[in-house]
Parts: C-alpha cells; structure tokens; sequence
C-alpha cells in the first residue's frame, strides 16, 4: 500500500501535467466536461450566469418531457403514429406499466401496417425525451435502414410509439415475431443535455422476459456518439445479434468465451 506522502506526491504530478503550460487545471477540467465544475458564487448564492444557465438547461429538461414529438416531423421522417395504453403525459409518468401495452386497436394497426416475419423491426418512441428523437432520429434511421437492407437483411415498417417505455418493444416483438427489435428512444433528460437518445435492442424479445436480455446504445446526441456514427454502430450491432441469436447478457458472454 502506498504511503500518504507518496498518494500525494503522485497527485501533485497528475495536476502539473494536466495544468501543463498554458492553463490551469480547472481550466483544462472544465473544457472536458458538460458538468457544472468550479462555478463560483457571489457571497451564499450562485452567481448571476450559472444561474440563468442552470434555468435555462431545467426548463429544457421539462420541456423533453412534457412536450410532443411535431406531427410535422412525423410527417417528414414517414411515421405512422400509435399510443400505448397511457392517456396523457401524467399517466405515463406515473404508470410506467400502461406505458409498456397497447390497446386492441393499436396493436391491430401496427399489424396491418407493418410487415411480419423480418430480420429487424425498428420503431422509434418519445420515451422520456421528445427533444431527443426530434434531434436524433432523423440522422440515425435512414442510415440504420438504409445499412441493414445493404447487408441483405430484412427490415419492417418503421413507426413512431407516443407515451412508449422501453418494454413495449417486447409486444411488438410478440405481436409482429420480428427476429431482432429495436427501439430509438428518448432519455431522461437530464441538465448537461435534454437531447440524449438510446436503441435498446433484444433478440426474439417476449412480453414478461427478463431485462437483462436487452443490449444497449445510450448517449446518443451531439455531444456524445453522433447520431450518423450511432447508425452505422447499430448496423454492425444488430448484424452480430442476429448472427449470435442471443443479445443482453449472454451476447456479451459470448464476446467473452
């Protein structure tokens, strides 16, 4: 075990090197970062700037929540539109489950519009973040489509899910027995960025599975992965899936054998 005056010595290193010669630490911390780092305050308070930004980032988070993905949007990205069971934004804030089913007639609707039987059933959802699909999907979806078709696979009737958490991709799974689904969706927003999506995906997903049978892509916006690099990412990630048969879990223990 290291001794304290060594710990300190190797952290007084660390903080020159990453001070180097033109700046101070905080300085080069601050330019790596979103995070509120060394904002200072005026006597108890934050000063006058934090402040404002700090309101302006909350009300953009609220905004993603509460507010819906443009019919005009839809429109342009060739989406047809179905609700799960909630009926309002509160509902589906506080019924995470309502938010996982569809109404007979939805379920009917996605039936009739989308193909059965398909390698890959992509779909987007609002989720928790309207901003981030309306900032997202427009980039990642064609190039998603576009890779996956260019690989010879299958891909459905792409759709928009309104008041969708991340477990009504199993119903669609079940109802339209897509080999692969996969789910553009809005993350919770958070004050760093209200535009951060995420494709959850899982191999012959069934209503009641376990969530470890889901693989992943979080931090999909701007300031993270790209959303045109996302897609491409994607299209290679669901080809492995689809040749593994497995995703989740046992996809990475398989990466791991």
């Amino acid at each position: 075990m290291l001794e304290q005056s060594q710990i300190e010595k190797i952290v007084e290193a660390v903080l020159a090197e990453m001070a180097g010669n033109d700046g101070t630490v905080m300085e080069r911390l601050k330019k790596t970062t979103p995070a509120r780092i060394d904002v200072g305050r005026s006597g108890p308070r934050l000063r006058t700037e934090t402040m404002l930004k700090l309101r302006a980032d909350h009300a953009a988070a609220r905004d993603a929540v509460f507010m819906d993905v443009s019919e005009n949007f839809l429109k342009h990205a060739d989406l047809f539109s179905v609700v799960t069971c909630c009926r309002d934004e509160n509902e589906f804030l506080t019924r995470p489950d309502l938010g996982r089913m569809f109404p007979e007639k939805e379920l009917q609707t996605i039936s009739r519009k989308c193909q059965h039987h398909v390698d890959v059933q992509v779909y987007v959802s609002d989720g928790l973040s309207s901003t981030a699909v309306e900032a997202n999907v427009r980039d990642v979806l064609p190039v998603l489509i576009d890779g996956l078709k260019g690989k010879g696979l299958t891909v459905g009737t792409p759709f928009f899910v309104k008041f969708g958490r991340v477990g009504a991709m199993d119903a669609v799974s079940e109802l339209l027995d897509s080999k692969v689904t996969c789910v553009l969706i809005g993350e919770r927003p958070g004050l760093g960025t209200a535009e951060s999506m995420s494709a959850y995906i899982a191999y012959e997903a069934r209503v009641g599975m376990p969530e470890s049978r889901r693989t992943v892509v979080s931090n999909i916006h701007s300031q993270g992965t790209p959303a045109v690099e996302a897609g491409a990412y994607l299209v290679d990630l669901l080809e492995e899936i689809l040749k593994a048969r497995v995703s989740g879990v046992e996809l990475r223990r398989q990466e791991e054998a």
